[in-house]
């Protein structure tokens, strides 16, 4: 007997069918926005991910030297593979360039709550436009995603930020503060204590005194904004201020306003975001890690020996996608669902085929017998996939031209002349014989 390996999980049809609705419904809003659909590689260049984040962190990655003598890793993450992808044929596609993937992502670290070693997730991006309305776009295929789950306002809400207003704020500071690693401590802001917190900024390089008035400013309402341009005095800070209030009020138009809130604390940790950046929480604050987040990356491409391309997107994970929609009693049911069992009694294989080949043609999941059972071995199997109807091919009944119906649930039976079923029916049911 073997065990399932750490931080790695198996869905069996229950759960899968539950994941499959959601992922479903989530690449669906993608694609009404135009988004479309493209494949990427598991394995790609671990220099790709050492380059853009340091030797370091190949240590958290599933790295290894192939039997080409290649150093690979694992796909950790999708934003890098995209970037080599557009900069591939940056030519050739038109603009803005918008693609939606769902596919799956390792990353060798401990696993907890909503974090797993192997993880899947939608990336939703956008190249080619610095509009706000790019921005605000990404905002609302989230929002619209996450309502058509059945998820409302009370549920979610986006923590809205920019990164140029934290980094201008920083550059204000007298001293030598390192800018990248005090954004990566608001990053972590509220996951740690403020003693820990406080000791993240003062290793960046703030004063006491300047942990205390920076942490005093990420505190400003947005309706007092120009109050950070007024205090840093530069046009870095103007400009990132201008755009945040720009990208907001582009969402109103988008009609996913209600669901933003300014939040100069959301960082996202990543060093490649260079302008809006968000993430997603469950309102309730049950489920305590941010749920999804995305942002602004408009030197990525270039980074990656491209032309300078902007470039926004986002990339909600099922294991916490999972945890807010179970807390708000909006997960997909997990359970099988049949439409028709075609059960078979005697020698009418051939007759029995027919009809479920038929009703499959019309879109239908239909199961027949496949191991010779008995007729309530297949009736027991029946109810266990949750059939609704059981269509009864039997050799007496086909003697009269006919076939039986049994509604599951009721437990009722009708004649239907087999000649007739399903004819002209799209779905039929057994009160459409009752009749």
């Amino acid at each position: 007997m073997y065990d399932r390996i750490k931080g790695f999980r198996d869905f069996y049809p229950e759960e899968m069918q539950s994941r499959r609705q959601v992922m479903d419904t989530v690449e669906a809003i993608a694609k009404q926005y135009g988004f479309r659909e493209i494949g990427t590689p598991a394995l790609e260049s671990a220099e790709m991910y050492a380059d853009k984040s340091g030797e370091e962190i190949l240590e958290e990655l599933y790295a290894f030297e192939d039997k080409g003598g290649r150093s690979v890793a694992l796909t950790p993450e999708l934003t890098p593979t995209v970037a080599r992808m557009a900069v591939a044929k940056q030519q050739e596609l038109s603009k803005p360039i918008k693609w939606v993937s769902t596919r799956p992502f390792w990353r060798y670290e401990e696993p907890q709550q909503g974090r797993f070693r192997e993880f899947y997730q939608t990336n939703v991006d956008i190249f080619g436009s610095s509009d706000p309305s790019a921005d605000a776009e990404i905002l609302a295929v989230a929002a619209d995603a996450l309502t058509s789950l059945g998820l409302t306002q009370d549920d979610f809400d986006f923590r809205v930020s920019h990164r140029d207003i934290l980094g201008g704020l920083l550059e204000s500071f007298e001293g030598d503060i390192e800018t990248g690693a005090a954004i990566r401590a608001v990053d972590k802001r509220a996951k740690v204590d403020h003693d820990e917190y406080a000791e993240l900024l003062g290793d960046a390089g703030l004063s006491e005194s300047q942990i205390a008035e920076f942490d005093d400013l990420l505190d400003t309402p947005e309706d007092d904004l120009d109050e950070l341009v007024a205090f840093a005095g530069t046009e870095r800070v103007e400009s990132a201020v201008e755009n945040l209030q720009a990208v907001l009020a582009a969402t109103a138009d988008f009609g996913v306003r209600e669901y933003c809130t300014l939040s100069l604390t959301t960082a996202r940790g990543l060093d490649y975001y260079t302008g809006v950046v968000f993430e997603c929480f469950d309102s309730t604050g049950e489920v305590s890690r941010a749920v999804f987040g995305g942002g602004r990356y408009d030197d990525l491409i270039e980074g990656f020996g491209g032309q300078p391309t902007p470039a926004v997107g986002f990339a909600p994970g099922y294991a916490t996608l999972s945890l807010l929609c179970q807390r708000a009693g909006v997960w997909p049911e997990e359970e099988l669902t049949t439409d028709y069992y075609v059960l078979q009694v005697g020698d009418t294989r051939e007759v029995a085929a027919d009809i479920a080949r038929e009703l499959r043609e019309r879109g239908h999941i239909v199961e027949s017998d496949v191991a010779g059972r008995s007729f309530g071995a297949q009736l027991d199997y029946a109810d266990s996939i949750n059939a609704e109807t059981v269509v009864i091919v039997g050799e007496q009944d086909l003697e009269d031209d006919n076939v039986t119906l049994k509604d599951m649930e009721s437990g009722d039976q009708v004649h239907a002349a087999v000649d007739s079923f399903p004819g002209d029916h799209e779905r039929p049911t057994f009160d459409d014989f009752a009749k």
